[in-house]
């Protein structure tokens, strides 16, 4: 397969794994009860980051992050939310791509990267910007903000070991360990 056919095949399955993490944001496997929820939202752009590399990876996320602001009834207090919790945090997502072609530990060190990337990005974006909206949380009296948004953005973590576990599985199944290290591309 020559350069071109690569290209618009990571174009083309770059916006399935979009629409499928877009999907997967609306499935959620728990509500947290002071708001925010555990989903799947982040493993198909972890899985195409991880496959694609780095910059496909980025990109990938860029295109979460605006479509998800839009799709999810996206709640900012300014353009400086809108681009912290969406835009920035879910293009880090893309950092799971700098373990592309590296095998086992490239699986799991850029999952990791690209799920931390995106909770550090809310975390200080919840302290620096929500911050003085700080309520007592989990029956925790709060007085700190990096505090709160810690523990307001759990479920954004709680998400992020369940990509990385899902991506461990993935990897170790037979038929999919390919996929995942991108060796079915040419």
């Amino acid at each position: 397969m020559n350069k071109a056919h690569n290209a618009v095949r990571a174009m083309v399955e770059g916006a399935i794994f979009v629409a499928i993490a877009e999907i997967l944001g609306y499935l959620k496997l728990w509500h947290m009860p002071e708001g925010g929820s555990v989903s799947l939202l982040m493993l198909p752009i972890v899985i195409y980051a991880l496959r694609w590399g780095l910059g496909q990876g980025l990109l990938a996320g860029l295109a979460l992050g605006i479509l998800d602001f839009f799709l999810d009834g996206g709640f900012a207090i300014g353009w400086q939310s809108i681009l912290g919790d969406y835009v920035i945090a879910l293009t880090l997502l893309g950092l799971a791509g700098v373990g592309h072609k590296k095998g086992f530990p490239g699986i799991v060190v850029g999952a990791a990267l690209g799920c931390l990337g995106r909770f550090a990005a809310i975390w200080v974006t919840g302290a620096t910007l929500w911050g003085e909206y700080m309520y007592d949380i989990y029956g925790l009296p709060m007085d700190n903000e990096f505090i709160y948004s810690f523990l307001y953005n759990l479920p954004v973590l709680v998400s992020g070991v369940l990509a990385v576990l899902i991506c461990v599985v993935l990897y170790n199944i037979k038929s999919t360990q390919k996929y995942m290290l991108g060796q079915d591309i040419a």
